[in-house]
């Protein structure tokens, strides 16, 4: 199987994925699988929820439109002209070890190694483990070519030659003794944050909440620290995310909103809220979820040198400015095929095993 095979395999996953959106499920004619995989993955959507409790129905159609709007014929094509692939050479055995903060959050990893023509030799996490194994079947039947290049495993690990893992800082420590051996990535925790100048429109703001809220916060390119001006006006912030004051209804982000406000006013912080969202003035990038830390700067440049400087605790900025890998307000949970995590190029990672 060539590269362009492999690239058709995944843009027909794409207009598969195309079906499941925020405003609508409905089957088209477009699908060529659809009489065997439509309701299957339907099922498996209504009933996310009850594997993982963040996994809200509306969420996971989010993650399902933006790898739909990834997974097409131009996209995939843009993103493979970069790289010299040599289809000649002996498939590697990658592992992948998954995250599950959010929905297929390792699918990018799974479409690397298979795109770039290797094995997948997939853990996945147990926050995470019905959506891809649905995926796997679909390109399986699409093409038997990757019926023997994908491998999931919940026990040991059977033999692999690199790996790709995700983790938090405390198990990157476990991963970088184990697989330290072995070619690998080794992904920490990291933060998104929002430079805000105090010139946005009321739309940049609302989009800035997608940013925050989508995910509940729990994605790495979730913005959870914003910085803005001195004697910035927080009315404005407020007035443009109270358009996602529902969040506040659902019952597992409400329970952190409770506890993390109780814990904020005994320890006598000040803290700015609304009902659903806590902002607290703090160094720090990660944020609990409901609260979003904030910081003053007074020079724009001055702070862009300090956030590069600390540009390995972060994942994206989201800022309106234009400035060379800066991310639009309300873009940091679309990335392109070519944003790769914690700016690790894997495709170049793999094709040089």
């Amino acid at each position: 199987m060539n590269l362009e095979q492999r690239i058709k395999a995944f843009e027909s996953l794409g207009v598969f994925f195309k079906q499941f959106s925020t405003k609508k499920i409905k089957k088209t004619e477009d699908s060529e699988l659809n009489n065997m995989f439509f309701d299957a993955f339907k099922m498996q959507i209504d009933r996310a929820q009850e594997f993982n409790g963040w996994f809200t129905k509306e969420n996971v159609l989010k993650s399902f439109e933006s790898w739909a709007e990834a997974l097409t014929l131009e996209n995939l094509n843009k993103w493979t002209s970069a790289y010299n692939f040599d289809d000649s050479k002996t498939p590697k055995a990658i592992a992948i070890i998954m995250a599950g903060n959010i929905p297929l959050v390792g699918f990018h990893d799974f479409l690397c190694v298979l795109i770039s023509g290797n094995n997948a030799v997939v853990k996945l996490s147990s926050n995470d483990k019905h959506f891809l194994p649905l995926v796997a079947k679909y390109l399986e039947y699409y093409n038997p070519y990757f019926k023997n290049k994908i491998i999931f495993t919940t026990d040991k690990l059977p033999e692999f030659e690199a790996v790709i893992a995700t983790g938090s800082n405390n198990t990157a420590r476990y991963f970088e003794h184990y697989f330290g051996k072995h070619p690998n990535i080794i992904r920490k925790n990291r933060n998104s944050v929002a430079i805000l100048t105090g010139k946005e429109t009321q739309e940049e703001l609302e989009g800035l909440g997608t940013d925050i809220f989508q995910y509940f916060g729990l994605g790495c390119r979730s913005v959870s620290k914003i910085y803005v001006p001195k004697n910035y006006n927080f009315d404005l912030i407020f007035n443009a995310l109270y358009k996602y004051n529902d969040i506040i209804n659902y019952k597992k982000y409400e329970n952190n909103y409770d506890y993390n406000k109780a814990v904020y006013l005994m320890s006598m912080f000040n803290i700015l809220e609304n009902g659903f969202v806590m902002l607290k003035e703090d160094e720090s990038f990660a944020s609990p979820i409901a609260t979003m830390f904030y910081e003053y700067y007074s020079d724009f440049s001055v702070l862009t040198e300090m956030l590069n400087s600390k540009s390995e605790q972060i994942q994206c900025i989201a800022c309106n400015e234009n400035v060379v890998n800066f991310v639009k307000l309300g873009k940091t949970q679309y990335p392109k095929l070519w944003n790769y995590a914690d700016n690790v190029d894997t495709i170049d990672f793999l094709t040089k095993l």
